[in-house]
């Protein structure tokens, strides 16, 4: 899967093809829903439409005044948007994996930070209000862990880790080795 563009325009054209009406057509047909709220124009897009999620949010956002989905130009300024102990731990994760996988790329895709190699995303990490998500890329990656996580909380998929989570390098490597294998097994 690629990362976004950044650019919401870039999405018309083949927003245009499957929804078979111009763009334009669609923020019209928001500006006359009578229901101002995010929900009501996404339910009225997907629901009544049949638009995907993603295409919605596009249009939605748009008609917003959003023209772009970037919020953060590069992995330096989404550590600065963080606490400072969010900060220096999503530093401390990302420099172990990469003390191990020096050839992975260090990126902002979906205005987090991800690790890739070429176009295959590895690795990513989101924060929120009082801890870190840590998101392997994969198919059954946390069952592969599973055993090791003790008492961190484990989502659908990710593994939440407290903010100043001392960094558990042998885990993330481990992780990130799996999914590697899965790619090169793909291949």
């Amino acid at each position: 899967m690629a990362a976004p563009s950044g650019d919401r325009t870039a999405q018309f054209p083949l927003i245009e093809r499957r929804y078979e009406q111009p763009v334009s057509f669609w923020l019209e047909q928001l500006r006359e829903l009578a229901d101002p709220r995010y929900a009501a124009q996404m339910a009225y897009l997907q629901e009544e439409h049949g638009f995907t999620r993603a295409h919605a949010n596009t249009v939605v956002m748009y008609a917003r005044g959003s023209a772009s989905t970037r919020r953060v130009a590069d992995p330096d300024a989404y550590f600065a948007s963080l606490t400072p102990a969010q900060a220096k731990t999503a530093r401390a994760i990302f420099t172990a994996v990469l003390h191990q996988f020096p050839t992975l790329e260090l990126v902002i895709a979906w205005n987090k930070p991800m690790l890739r190699r070429g176009t295959d995303y590895v690795f990513g990490i989101a924060a929120a209000s009082d801890h870190l998500l840590l998101a392997p890329w994969g198919e059954g990656i946390l069952e592969y862990v599973a055993p090791r996580l003790g008492h961190l909380r484990v989502n659908k998929k990710t593994i939440a880790v407290p903010s100043d989570w001392p960094v558990d390098a042998e885990l993330l490597t481990d992780m990130v080795a799996e999914r590697l294998r899965q790619l090169d097994a793909a291949r």
